[in-house]
């Protein structure tokens, strides 16, 4: 019976230690962007998409969403086909996990780290 109040007096002390170590996920863009972190964003969209995605020079730096929408149809001479497209947009979040900046495809919560790339959480 001691055994078992000893226990649960260490309960919550073992709780709180492992609550301090537990990284949150904190809303991020990308800060200094360059090249190496463009080239890390276009790799994680091509890992998540498995297709080369063209994405503007700006992209995660206002804000932590990233939308991508798919192409539009096209007829076999180039023009946009009829009707519309019912698919719905891809979207992408950029976090701050401790010092490495993750970003999340919201469809499945799937993650890929953007190596050479510095975030800063969203204010």
């Amino acid at each position: 019976m001691k055994i078992w109040i000893s226990l649960l007096a260490a309960f919550p002390v073992l709780i709180a230690c492992q609550t301090l170590t537990v990284e949150t996920d904190k809303p991020a863009r990308i800060i200094e962007p360059d090249d190496a972190s463009r080239a890390a964003l276009q790799q994680a969209l091509k890992a998540f998409l498995h297709v080369d995605v063209l994405v503007a020079d700006d992209a995660l730096t206002t804000s932590s969403l990233l939308v991508i929408e798919r192409s539009q149809p096209r007829t076999m001479e180039g023009s946009p086909a009829g009707g519309r497209t019912m698919e719905p947009p891809y979207k992408f979040r950029l976090v701050a996990h401790g010092d490495a900046c993750v970003l999340i495809d919201q469809r499945d919560d799937s993650r890929q780290t953007l190596d050479d790339t510095s975030c800063a959480p969203e204010e």
